[in-house]
């Protein structure tokens, strides 16, 4: 997965550009963070193989791959330009850029959230609540005078923001959300993810004097809140049907191997778009078997 990212880095733009920065900024290794759940909304929303490929979808895939991204990390880098100096992630030679505070740069993550509204005239009301709260809780998360990611607990449950883009697809394609065990068990899995992602900036963050739910927890009780929220998302999952809980079940039992393996928490972090690529492929897979052949 090294490699991975090596290759990435080669055939990219270069960040000393505009566009180039642009791109890193928007974190290209999790841009699925955000599409992926797109592709299991429609998959599990469609009755038939025509709604998965309409104009709309395929839209919000194309808006939740790069603009939103741009968006989201965009105003979380904005409002993180001082403490991010701390942050190894951020340091020259890390895998993440530093902020470079530019007019074009703000403006080009203004004008992503506001390519996001165009889509209000063609989704339902429910399609619309669930993108209203993708930006209000992306907002909310970094920006003062709220700023959720330095409110512990809070900084975690407000990451139910990655399923949204899940539950406009969709509403989209049939005009009502998802059972309420699937969006709880969701949300779980999203507070899973966060929290996992907070344990390598534990020490960056309590130095710039930052309270997370990972800084109060420790690294220990960090990994258990994890596994619980990710065994929490497995049984709620496995109420609405197993194949499901087997899907979510790998999240504690990968917790489970990185703690009795003692992996390195700063390696094991960027396994995770791989993982979730994964997970979400067969989530997917799962879901056209259902229409095809159920």
């Amino acid at each position: 997965m090294t490699d991975v990212g090596d290759r990435l880095s080669a055939l990219a733009p270069s960040e000393q550009t505009f566009l180039g920065y642009l791109f890193w900024l928007s974190r290209p290794r999790f841009w699925f963070y955000l599409a992926g759940p797109v592709i299991v909304g429609v998959v599990y929303g469609a009755s038939s193989q025509a709604d998965l490929f309409t104009p709309l979808t395929v839209e919000l895939f194309l808006y939740f791959l790069i603009p939103a991204n741009i968006f989201l990390y965009g105003i979380n880098d904005i409002f993180d330009a001082d403490i991010d100096q701390l942050n190894p992630k951020k340091s020259e030679g890390g895998r993440e850029l530093q902020f470079q505070g530019s007019i074009g740069v703000m403006a080009t993550v203004v004008i992503a959230a506001l390519v996001g509204v165009g889509f209000v005239p063609f989704l339902p009301r429910e399609a619309t609540a669930a993108l209203a709260g993708f930006y209000l809780l992306g907002t909310a998360y970094s920006a003062p005078p709220v700023r959720l990611k330095t409110k512990p607990l809070l900084d975690s449950v407000s990451n139910g923001l990655y399923i949204m883009p899940g539950l406009v697809a969709y509403a989209a394609v049939t005009g009502s959300l998802p059972p309420a065990l699937v969006i709880a068990g969701s949300w779980l899995w999203t507070m899973g993810m966060h929290t996992f992602s907070a344990i390598p900036d534990i020490e960056p963050d309590r130095a710039a004097g930052i309270r997370t739910t990972a800084t109060v927890l420790g690294k220990k009780q960090t990994y258990a809140y994890c596994a619980g929220c990710w065994l929490g998302a497995a049984v709620l999952m496995g109420l609405v049907h197993p194949f499901f809980a087997a899907v979510f079940g790998i999240y504690p039992l990968f917790t489970a191997g990185i703690v009795v393996a003692e992996i390195d928490v700063d390696r094991a972090y960027w396994w995770f778009p791989f993982l979730n690529f994964v997970a979400g492929t067969v989530l997917s897979l799962g879901g056209i078997w259902r229409m095809l052949y159920v």
